[in-house]
């Protein structure tokens, strides 16, 4: 394709960009993934015949929903020889993620695909089951039918009450405070009774290898971890939101980055999701 050619298919992909990418991530739950999504999606547009479509975002967005759905058939299997449990990639912003928070993003993990994809497109995204129908190439009906099924298994994983934006930032800067601090009176009075912890290290860094249950557990590793920290250091980076929770980024002793998610219910703590897999904390830097 000529230069010209490339800057027409460029003016009319990149103002969509930043929608269709919001689906190819929570699709796929990774950054870098979603970038090649974008990337093949161009590609795509380049080759189509522009000007016989009639609606480039829907046509976009159906050519990024399959790409998606082929891609989730091998993730499955990836994540099958995961070493420890998997989180999404983090992503962090100044504001809260009203629509897909990260408990949300573990369930649609428990999805086919296509009930993942129709409960995105239609509960998350507000598309018609006409449109959801002809993205993923089911009828309606069947599509209604998808989406219900999804909606039953990550009913449990939307936030019930959320928790106002200040507060949430206050709490993960208390977190961070005491945890770094070995303060473990203030730490305890953070937590819920049944706190857990999620890390991600992917096997590259270390973490641990399943879920750490229950408040006294939780304690313990956080007394242990927080004479680490006095030893080598946790810097505090940035608080905001990761993946639509209260939460921070830290540099950590081994020069590499780290996020931590706080779940809050009721005002406490009731699970702390950190991810320390440098393949998942590259776009950050």
């Amino acid at each position: 394709m000529d230069r010209a050619g490339h800057e027409d298919a460029a003016l009319s992909f990149d103002p969509l960009r930043p929608k269709l990418l919001r689906v190819a991530y929570r699709m796929l739950g990774s950054v870098a993934d979603a970038e090649d999504i974008m990337q093949e999606a161009f590609i795509r547009w380049m080759g189509a015949d522009r000007a016989a479509v009639r609606e480039p975002e829907a046509f976009l967005r159906r050519t990024v929903t399959r790409l998606c759905l082929d891609q989730l058939k091998s993730a499955r299997r990836q994540r099958e020889t995961y070493v420890g449990p998997w989180l999404p990639d983090p992503v962090v912003e100044e504001e809260e993620e009203e629509d897909v928070t990260l408990p949300l993003m573990l369930a649609l993990e428990r999805l086919s695909p296509l009930e993942r994809a129709a409960f995105l497109l239609h509960d998350v995204f507000g598309l018609a089951f006409d449109e959801v129908a002809a993205t993923i190439q089911r009828d309606p009906a069947a599509c209604r039918q998808l989406a219900t099924r999804a909606r039953a298994h990550v009913r449990d994983a939307r936030p019930r009450f959320r928790v106002e934006k200040e507060r949430g930032i206050e709490l993960a800067k208390a977190f961070f405070t005491a945890s770094r601090s070995g303060d473990m009176k203030a730490l305890g009075a953070l937590l819920a009774a049944d706190v857990s912890i999620h890390s991600d290290g992917g096997g590259k860094r270390s973490a641990a290898i399943v879920p750490i249950i229950g408040f006294a557990a939780v304690m313990k590793v956080h007394e242990y971890l927080a004479g680490l920290f006095r030893k080598d250091g946790s810097k505090l980076v940035r608080a905001g939101f990761v993946n639509g929770l209260p939460g921070f980024v830290t540099l950590e002793a081994d020069g590499e980055l780290q996020t931590t998610a706080l779940d809050i219910e009721d005002g406490k703590v009731a699970a702390i999701y950190v991810v320390r897999n440098p393949d998942k904390l590259r776009h950050l830097h």
